[in-house]
């Protein structure tokens, strides 16, 4: 007799089974193996953007303060 957490396990085994070989789920995971590269390099390049956006914005702050680093 199984119990009911192997039943389920089993359960869920086997929807995930049927998922995964949907066309909808190639499809995705195809697409994002070959755009994951250009996720990686558009994220570091809008941090980098920001960081410098970031230390000129910090920059103006502390010029137009008088020197206080508040």
């Amino acid at each position: 007799m199984e119990t009911k957490e192997e039943r389920i396990a089993r359960r869920n085994r086997e929807r995930d089974k049927k998922m995964k070989a949907t066309p909808g789920y190639v499809v995705f995971s195809v697409m994002f193996t070959l755009a994951y590269p250009f996720i990686a390099v558009f994220t570091f390049v809008m941090s980098t953007l920001l960081a410098v956006f970031s230390s000129i914005s910090r920059a103006m702050a502390w010029v137009v303060s008088g020197g206080k680093s508040h």
